[in-house]
């Protein structure tokens, strides 16, 4: 029953040998709490990992029957203001002496360690460890040079029984666990001293250097290890000195820290060659940035952005001609680049034909297409090589990763779908995004500079680009002055009961005797082009507006924009100026109630009369606002009002796949 006994406790985990990482995780974190202990851990450390080379060559050259002092170790000299934390070494020490071998009792120690060092921080904790070592094993090496010539020296070798290991007997007879221990020391010291390098590390963010995360979070048990393992050293140093019959064996121990120093070199390299890679983009986002805001030309900026420092060999395609061109072409141009993946759609590319039809009429404008691609393979130079054949502008044909890959992606905030920059011949940007100004305005808004987009923004006009080519009668009617219902929604229900409402509002005798006539226009999901190109319109005009002042515009672009998934959505128009959008529980009511105000609209206008309703009705009928914001290109706003109660809305995320296939590289090119 005791052998049973005491193989459940060995395997209950006090072993650190048959312990996971994870069980020694958990003991470890258990003795930490908030790092607030300061001291100089660099002086220390230095002054510790000098004891050691030194004490590490005397006991070498000993085993060589050399019994001098070692050449010359380089020293780093300790900060003036230094103050050796002295008790709390000695505390260390106390702790880690006279213990009899044992694995588990080498657990049980090393513990009592860290619960004395709890408030420090991990690396302090090992250079701390080696320190209060350091002390120890420093002085009886150094006693052992002196002995011979010095009686003080010779008096305190014999207290701490230096001659035991040192005469030729003992030497002889302990050489191979001397070595051992020393050679122990020496890679516990280095795998310290990875420790201590990998914490300089923590001035990154994990984000620039992601190898650090991973590397951090198991440092506390790099820690134990190293401290463990200068635990179990002190303890066969004492079984030595006192010629006792047992001994602690280290070889286990060696293995594991050996390990651990060879992981720990490889992670240095590895987080040493990230902070030089991110080092680089730093400067080269810097120099980058400089130039597009310094006036230079565009050339420079197109080098910079696509080649840096390497030398611009490739050359690009020319889709009108069919033949490979210098990017030297672009010289003095305005340049659109346009960014996307392969995965270019149909629709994506009949929006930029008529671009480019433009810029043939005006000389100075040019396309560039920037294809985003990760890592090329044959798979991807096929796809791209079709998607150029179809493109009558200027491609660029460079198949590695761009240099401002990286640049894009962060400072352009890049992410899948396409975008739309806009440079003058002097490299600055116009626009850092037009994509969704042409999806809203097309040709209108050329150049598409950000002037043209605020001023385009500003205009109460704005539902006329989403509407204009639903059908020639709703031009007729815009051009007219006509009051026109757009609506639609999800439930055909609601459809059904506010085109009948409508109807009779837009059929009512006496609002024709005032001379207001209404048009009835419906966009339901048995039109789904339209449904789609008119909420595609609608996001691209939000996003466009995103990060300008809100006005009465923006927020009646964003309260449409949340009614997208809804039972039922109107929007009231005189012309293209638009009165007023609502959700369909609302705008239902109020036309359900039309005789209650109808004599209002006599007496004011439909105008100033369905505007007063609504804020009436808006009162009484609660609702949620519910705002679902496209994964495009460009910085999405922290917070967003709601545009009817003007509160910070809350954020959620949502993913959504609709399964189909549109790219430009499916069968006979079409999109579906």
């Amino acid at each position: 029953m005791a052998n049973l006994v005491k193989s459940l406790l060995h395997i209950g985990g006090h072993n650190p040998l048959t312990m996971s990482d994870d069980h020694i995780l958990n003991e470890v974190y258990s003795t930490h709490v908030h790092s607030d202990s300061k001291f100089d851990v660099d002086s220390l450390f230095n002054l510790a990992e000098y004891i050691i080379n030194y004490s590490t060559h005397i006991v070498d050259n000993f085993v060589q029957g050399n019994h001098g002092s070692p050449g010359h170790i380089h020293e780093k000299i300790p900060q003036a203001s230094f103050s050796s934390p002295l008790c709390t070494l000695k505390q260390i020490s106390s702790e880690m002496s006279c213990k009899a071998p044992g694995e588990e009792i080498a657990h049980k120690t090393t513990m009592a360690i860290l619960n004395k060092l709890s408030s420090y921080s991990w690396e302090a904790k090992a250079v701390l460890t080696l320190a209060a070592f350091a002390l120890e094993y420093g002085e009886f090496w150094l006693l052992s040079v002196h002995e011979p010539t010095d009686p003080l020296a010779k008096s305190l070798a014999f207290i701490k029984r230096v001659p035991v290991l040192t005469k030729p007997l003992s030497l002889k007879k302990h050489k191979n666990a001397i070595l051992e221990v020393n050679n122990l020391i020496k890679v516990t010291l280095q795998a310290i001293k990875a420790i201590f390098e990998l914490e300089k590390f923590t001035s990154y963010d994990t984000k620039d250097v992601p190898s650090l995360a991973l590397t951090l979070e198991h440092v506390p048990a790099d820690v134990y290890w190293a401290i463990v393992t200068i635990v179990a050293i002190v303890t066969q140093i004492d079984c030595l000195t006192t010629n006792s019959e047992k001994e602690q064996e280290l070889a286990q121990f060696g293995q594991k820290i050996n390990i651990i120093l060879s992981k720990l070199r490889k992670q240095i390299s590895l987080c040493s060659q990230q902070i030089g890679n991110y080092t680089e983009q730093v400067e080269y986002n810097k120099t980058l940035r400089k130039l597009f805001q310094t006036p230079t030309e565009i050339m420079e900026v197109l080098k910079v952005l696509i080649f840096w420092k390497d030398t611009p060999h490739a050359p690009i395609y020319d889709g009108a001609t069919k033949t490979m061109v210098s990017i030297e072409v672009l010289r003095k141009k305005e340049v659109f680049l346009f960014i996307s993946t392969l995965d270019i759609t149909q629709e994506e590319f009949s929006l930029l034909k008529p671009i480019y039809d433009k810029t043939k009429s005006v000389n100075q404008y040019n396309i560039l297409w920037i294809p985003i691609v990760e890592e090329w393979n044959d798979q991807f130079r096929k796809k791209f090589e079709l998607l150029k054949s179809k493109m009558p502008w200027y491609v660029l044909q460079h198949f590695s990763p761009i240099k401002g890959l990286k640049f894009i992606k962060e400072e352009w905030h890049f992410k899948k779908n396409p975008m739309f920059v806009v440079l003058n011949h002097q490299g600055k940007i116009l626009h850092p995004n037009a994509y969704h100004m042409i999806q809203v305005w097309g040709l209108d808004a050329f150049p598409f500079t950000k002037s043209i987009e605020t001023m385009r923004t500003q205009e109460a006009s704005w539902i006329e680009s989403l509407v204009i080519n639903i059908n020639p009668k709703i031009t007729t009617s815009i051009k007219e002055q006509k009051y026109i219902f757009f609506y639609g929604g999800k439930d055909k229900e609601w459809i059904q009961q506010f085109n009948k409402f409508t109807g009779a509002l837009a059929n009512d005798v006496t609002l024709k005797e005032k001379k207001i006539f209404i048009e009835l226009c419906c966009l339901d999901f048995e039109h789904q082009n339209i449904l789609s190109r008119f909420w595609s319109g609608v996001e691209s005009l939000f996003v466009t507006k995103m990060h300008m002042k809100t006005n009465d515009v923006t927020k009646e672009v964003q309260k449409l924009l949340s009614y997208k998934n809804e039972s039922g959505w109107a929007v009231l128009t005189k012309g293209s100026s638009v009165i007023l959008s609502a959700h369909g529980n609302i705008i239902l009511k109020m036309v359900q109630e039309f005789d209650k105000w109808k004599e209002q609209i006599v007496k004011n206008g439909l105008e100033i009369s369905i505007k007063e309703q609504y804020e009436k009705v808006v009162k009484i009928t609660h609702r949620c606002s519910h705002l679902e914001i496209p994964n495009v290109a460009g910085k999405i706003p922290d917070t967003i009002e709601c545009p009817e109660c003007h509160r910070a809305m809350e954020v959620f995320i949502s993913y959504k796949c609709c399964h189909k296939e549109s790219s430009l590289n499916v069968a006979n090119g079409g999109g579906h």
